[in-house]
């Protein structure tokens, strides 16, 4: 199926107050929609630093140019000063993609404390944070949220349990190649995944000679590869909705050309015949280009 996907990951109240304006532009000049996934409490970036003994961060740092696409002052929210809570600094621009037609969810309530924490913590400690991100995306838009995509793609079995209780209809937590119904290390749930199937480009830019100028080729190529329900792209507002925005300018340039539908996660999973997915595994594995293990959907 040439379809992809689009979902934006949202980290930081900078990619929130600059990058999603200008991925609300780009789209516009596309007739595109989207799926926007908001983390909506406070901006602890600069906190990341702990993950500096992890295989492979130094690494990915450094091919990506961090700095240059967050800018100093979020690399110290958190530490050097304390992070500036998004929803509520930024909530009029959360109301403002879901008014233009988008969809909206969560990504999580504190970016770095979910995706460093979530994989070793208990039900409670998973449930409080769940519970202030809903808080919070209801605050800041004052709406129900249908879906939601763990930060980093981290998560827990008891994840899987408080989605399908907390009344999500469809959840994007993991890597993968087709919508299935998930299963974590006994735990089972009814609430859908959609994973990410396509290389995001801080994993691609600054290996095998790509950079910012033809990783869009890399993308283009892999979103060719059928599959049943077609390719879900995670990008960020914090890259594509800045310093990388020609590159997705260009995949929307190319995937319009190509003759793909360009959708989002709402309307790929009213799409799906759910009697037909299957339930799958869902495990730990390591992506090329990013550090650490991610959830994965099991072959």
């Amino acid at each position: 199926m040439k379809q992809v996907a689009l979902k934006v990951d949202v980290d930081t109240c900078l990619g929130t107050l600059r990058g999603v304006p200008a991925l609300l532009d780009l789209f516009g000049r596309f007739d595109v929609r989207a799926t926007f996934l908001f983390s909506v409490g406070p901006d602890n970036t600069g906190r990341a630093i702990r993950r500096v003994f992890r295989k492979g961060f130094l690494q990915k740092v450094g091919r990506t140019s961090v700095v240059s696409h967050y800018g100093l002052r979020t690399l110290m929210n958190g530490v050097l000063r304390p992070g500036p809570h998004i929803g509520k600094k930024a909530g009029h621009i959360m109301r403002q993609v879901a008014a233009e037609g988008h969809e909206v969810g969560i990504h999580c309530y504190d970016h770095v404390r979910w995706q460093d924490f979530v994989a070793t913590r208990d039900f409670e400690w998973t449930r409080l944070e769940m519970n202030k991100a809903l808080d919070a995306f209801r605050d800041a838009l004052q709406m129900e949220p249908r879906t939601i995509g763990a930060a980093g793609w981290q998560i827990n079995r008891f994840v899987l349990a408080l989605e399908e209780q907390m009344g999500f209809r469809y959840a994007s937590d993991v890597r993968g190649r087709e919508p299935f119904f998930p299963l974590m290390d006994g735990q089972r749930s009814n609430c859908i995944q959609l994973p990410t199937t396509l290389p995001t480009l801080d994993e691609i830019i600054g290996s095998d000679g790509i950079d910012s100028s033809n990783c869009w080729e890399t993308v283009l190529e892999k979103s060719r590869e059928p599959l049943p329900c077609g390719h879900v792209y995670t990008l960020h507002a914090e890259l594509e909705g800045m310093k990388l925005m020609p590159v997705m300018e260009k995949l929307l340039e190319q995937w319009k050309a190509s003759g793909f539908n360009l959708v989002t996660l709402q309307q790929l999973h009213a799409s799906l015949e759910k009697p037909k997915l299957a339930r799958r595994e869902i495990m730990w594995s390591e992506i090329d280009g990013r550090s650490g293990l991610l959830a994965v959907e099991a072959a």
